[in-house]
Order: C-alpha cells, then sequence, then structure tokens
C-alpha cells in the first residue's frame, strides 16, 4: 500500500486552498510537474481546494474538463472565473445595455447571458453604452477603435483583469491588461476590473468553501497576491508563472507581500521524505 505524501508544515496551518490555475496549476496545454500529485496530496488530507482564475478565454466547463484531463476530478462549483463574475455584476447592473465585447466566443456568450445586446459587426458598434474586455488571440485594429470611439462617447470600461501576461510553454503571451492598456492609452479612460486584483473572486471561492483558514496561492504579485491581501488572507507566491525569485523578493514596503515563495505549488505542499 503506498504511504500517503506528506504536507510541509506551512501548509498544515491551513484548512483549505484557493489556488490560480494559469501558471499555478499548469502553463498552457500542460500541467505544472508535481501540481497534481500536491493537489491530489491536500484532498487526501482533507484540505478543501478551490480554483479561481482570471482566465475568461475559456468557459468554467471547459477549465473543469482540462482538471479531469490531467487527472483531478473537479465540478462548476470548485472554479471561479472572472468572465462568470463579469456576467455576474452585468447581470445585476446593466442588463438590457448595449454592448462592444472585445474577448472570446466565451466571453461574448456570458455578456448575452448577461441580458446584454452585443453591438459587434453592427452599424452602433462605436456607440455601445457599455465596453467589455478580455483576453483574446483574435485581435484586430478595428475592436480597438471601436472599443475607444465608443469609450470617449462615455461609455462603461469593464475589463476582466489587469494581467500583462499569459505564461505559456514558450514564454509569457500578451494577457488582457495589455489589450486594457491600448484602450486606456487610446480613450483616456480608466477600466473597471472584475476579476484579481479585486478581491470578487476570492469572496466567491470562500462562500464555497466554508470556513476556515485560507491560504491563497498564485503565480502573480500584482494579481493572485495583491488580491488575497485585499480580501484579508494569507498567499503563496509560486514561480512557475510570470513572477521570478528576485522580483518575488523585492516586493518594495508597503506593497502586499506573499506568506511564503516556492518555486512551485509542489514544493510549497508536499514535504521531502
Amino acid at each position: 500500500m503506498t504511504e500517503p505524501m506528506r504536507l510541509t508544515e506551512l501548509v498544515e496551518r491551513y484548512d483549505q486552498l484557493i489556488l490560480d490555475l494559469d501558471g499555478c496549476v499548469w502553463v498552457g496545454p500542460e500541467p505544472v510537474p508535481g501540481s497534481v500529485d500536491a493537489i491530489t496530496a491536500l484532498r487526501a488530507a482533507g484540505k478543501r481546494v478551490a480554483f479561481a482564475t482570471n482566465d475568461s478565454r475559456h468557459a468554467l466547463e471547459e477549465h473543469v474538463r482540462k482538471l479531469w484531463q490531467i487527472g483531478l476530478q473537479a465540478s462548476l462549483a470548485d472554479v471561479v472565473s472572472s468572465g462568470a463574475a463579469m456576467q455576474h455584476l452585468l447581470n445585476e447592473t446593466r442588463q438590457g445595455r448595449t454592448a462592444y465585447v472585445i474577448g472570446t466566443e466565451t466571453l461574448h456568450r456570458h455578456v448575452t447571458e448577461a441580458g446584454c445586446r452585443v453591438l459587434n459587426g453592427t452599424d452602433l458598434a462605436s456607440r455601445a453604452e457599455v465596453v467589455v474586455v478580455a483576453g483574446t488571440e483574435d485581435l484586430v485594429y478595428d475592436d480597438l477603435r471601436d472599443a475607444v470611439l465608443a469609450l470617449r462617447r462615455g461609455a462603461d470600461f469593464l475589463a476582466t483583469s489587469r494581467d500583462p501576461t499569459l505564461p505559456m510553454p514558450d514564454g509569457l503571451w500578451p494577457g488582457t491588461g495589455a489589450v486594457v492598456a491600448a484602450l486606456e492609452v487610446g480613450s483616456g479612460r480608466e477600466a473597471v476590473v472584475v476579476g484579481k486584483p479585486e478581491p470578487q473572486l476570492f469572496y466567491t471561492a470562500l462562500d464555497r468553501l466554508g470556513e476556515g483558514r485560507t491560504l491563497v496561492v498564485g503565480d502573480r504579485l500584482d494579481a493572485d497576491i495583491a488580491a488575497a491581501a485585499k480580501a484579508g488572507l494569507d498567499s503563496a507566491l509560486v514561480l512557475t508563472g510570470g513572477t521570478s525569485r528576485a522580483e518575488a523578493e523585492g516586493v518594495g514596503d508597503g506593497d502586499p507581500k506573499p506568506t511564503a515563495i516556492a518555486a512551485s505549488l509542489a514544493e510549497l505542499v508536499l514535504r521531502d521524505g
């Protein structure tokens, strides 16, 4: 009979963990080495686990399917995403308004299901009442032009995140924040962000996890660690995504600092020997 993997003293102190996905659990299509074993060990030890992601390119169902594919059982209730958070916000505050959307098919669906009328591809696109922005690999100049025109006419400006990059196997790709920056420069406006570094995703995850001492684990100081600080939660930074050890250890006074820094989720969670 295989002996269960032992957890580090740090992780033993917590009842539950909220894990980022991109750069922490996986990079692109592949799991980070040791991440599946680490999460399996957490669950075997009775730790509750939820996943919180700024990736609005994919539907919750796709995130769950990918978790199963890498060997982790998961349900829709285990994952909270900035795309779903955007849908909830639009449904609660802007239902019935017209929208211009920069993002994937998944984000378009979130906006439509929130009760907004998407004007992309129409003559009225630049007169939308709300501009909604997320990551996409299909950005064209017309998207920036119509969004900037709408923003300069007073449209609300909402974005799923400010993540400047997205960890992929061949390096860091431009993230949602790169698109948001272009629109902010072009419009002279500042976006309201729904995902991390705002704390709402973690509040939603906590509602699902229940009471208990919580550790947030992510790969970005400006998103995961900052959001954890706003939510009043301890955090750990892993170096398998968008942050180097020098950056992690060089956080200035007054900026959110992680409780711990580890090379990977496996190093953070699993005890040697």
